[in-house]
């Protein structure tokens, strides 16, 4: 293991079946694996570090998640490929789910980064980053 390396991300969600449908898939196209499941949560693994997304509870639901509001922004993940960002957008765009800024895709972070955006079911940014 190594110093300093994120042991593992939570986020509470408000719907879990949306997010289990829309992380699952994403995360295992990344190489990830189920690693735990229970009635209010599920996470996937990779290496050793593991992603976790529980079922927010009623009472703390009444304020909505918005990005750009103190908490978490986005998570980026690192693509194999160019045409690991190209594929993976291909399936986004089947899906029906939504691709951020599309008149700059995929060039959207600048020149540097070839990247696809897009938002989970709570509006939460991702990222797929090629090399």
């Amino acid at each position: 293991m190594s110093k300093g390396l994120i042991h593992h991300i939570e986020i509470y969600v408000s719907d879990l079946d949306d997010s289990i449908n829309f992380w699952g898939w994403f995360l295992e196209e990344l190489g990830y694996t189920t690693f735990q499941s229970w009635e209010s949560g599920q996470s996937w693994k990779i290496g050793d570090t593991y992603i976790v997304f529980v079922q927010a509870e009623k009472r703390f639901m009444d304020i909505t998640y918005h990005r750009c509001r103190v908490g978490l922004n986005h998570l980026a993940f690192h693509a194999g490929s160019r045409q690991q960002v190209d594929d993976m957008t291909k399936k986004l765009e089947e899906k029906g789910i939504n691709i951020l800024y599309p008149d700059k895709h995929p060039f959207a972070g600048g020149e540097e980064h070839y990247a696809v955006y897009f938002e989970d079911p709570d509006r939460v940014k991702v990222e797929l980053v090629a090399p």
